[in-house]
This record gives structure tokens, C-alpha cells and sequence, in this order.
């Protein structure tokens, strides 16, 4: 870590079309990690003093998106209300096909769900919850469809395809991605690749 001295130990970041305000503390007695929470509407964050410039706006970034997306779960009622509307998309699209357990993931940075037909769990990651509904909706279905038939199959597709939504979702997939690769910054509490 290159040293840091000649930034001031407090610093705000004015809100940004994607972000609330940010109050950046320097902490000479952190070492390694941050810690971000949301205060009265801005997003606090703490870092270690000594990082470099390009360190420090990585670990900013990334705490800044954890806090975002927690709030995007939040906003859209959790665990339960996931699983819950996983449950109607299944009675309604799916012949009541259920899922073990159904939950918002943190970890995923790379695909937009997962499944896993031999315990019947599945996960979606934190990063979905920002976007549009019938997105959310389209991806949980594809989910739900993994535990009927594995695999992406002629089968499997016909399953997905009674989701009235499935071609907007996957248009609003590819035109998202298609912005990343352009070089469009994601958006905050966004998913940043597909499966």
C-alpha cells in the first residue's frame, strides 16, 4: 500500500445519479478491510488510510454497492418475499414446481441465479434486486424451470417460454450486458453478467 498523507482523514462525496451521498473516513488504525453502513440517508464508509488512490476507489466502490444492494433487498421485502413470489410464479407459469429453499445471494458477482435440482435450492444474486420486476420474475422462472428439467434443453426452454415476460427479460439482459461491455459503469446494486 502506497501511502496515503496528503488526503484529508474526512472526506464527502457528493449523491450521484447512482449513489446517495458518501462520507469517506481515512482510519490510520485499519489495516486490511472497510466497513460501509447507511446513516440518515448517505452511505458511511471507513478504509484504511494508507491505500493507494486505485486501491481506495475499489474498496469504496465495492462497499458502496454492498450497502446499495442490502437496500435494494430490503426495499423489496427479503428472503420471504422472494420465495414467496417464486411460489406464485411457479403456480402460475410451472404446475406449482417448488423450490427447497429460494434466496437473495450476496456472493454471486457473476451470474444472475443459480439452481441446484438435487436439493432444490435456489439463488438469486443481490444484484437483480435493483432491477426492473418482471426481470427478477423471468430469472426466478429459469430458476424454478432448472428443478423440472436440467440443463438448457429444447424442453427446458419450452418450460421458461410460458412466462409471458421471457423475451422482454432477455432483451433487457443482453442491451444491459451489451452497455458493461461497451464500458458502462454498472449500476450500483446491479447484476453485472449473465449465467
Amino acid at each position: 500500500m502506497a501511502a496515503a498523507a496528503h488526503r484529508p482523514a474526512l472526506e464527502h462525496r457528493p449523491a450521484t445519479s447512482t449513489s446517495p451521498p458518501v462520507e469517506l473516513h481515512r482510519s490510520p488504525r485499519r489495516r486490511r478491510s472497510g466497513q460501509a453502513s447507511l446513516t440518515d440517508g448517505r452511505v458511511v464508509v471507513r478504509v484504511p488510510a494508507g491505500l493507494s488512490e486505485a486501491e481506495e476507489v475499489a474498496m469504496v466502490d465495492s462497499l458502496v454497492g454492498k450497502v446499495l444492494r442490502q437496500r435494494a433487498v430490503a426495499a423489496v421485502g427479503g428472503d420471504r418475499a422472494l420465495e414467496a413470489r417464486a411460489e406464485r410464479l411457479a403456480d402460475t407459469y410451472l404446475d406449482g414446481i417448488r423450490a427447497t429453499s429460494v434466496r437473495w445471494s450476496p456472493r454471486m458477482q457473476h451470474r444472475y441465479g443459480s439452481c441446484s435440482p438435487s436439493s432444490g435450492d435456489i439463488r438469486i444474486s443481490d444484484r437483480l434486486a435493483a432491477h426492473p420486476s418482471f426481470v427478477v420474475d423471468y430469472v426466478l422462472v429459469h430458476e424454478l424451470a432448472h428443478l423440472h428439467v436440467p440443463g438448457h434443453s429444447e424442453a427446458f426452454h419450452r418450460l421458461v417460454a410460458r412466462f409471458p415476460g421471457t423475451e422482454r427479460a432477455r432483451g433487457y439482459l443482453a442491451g444491459y450486458e451489451a452497455g458493461l461491455v461497451a464500458g458502462a459503469r454498472p449500476i450500483p446494486g446491479r447484476a453485472d453478467r449473465a449465467d
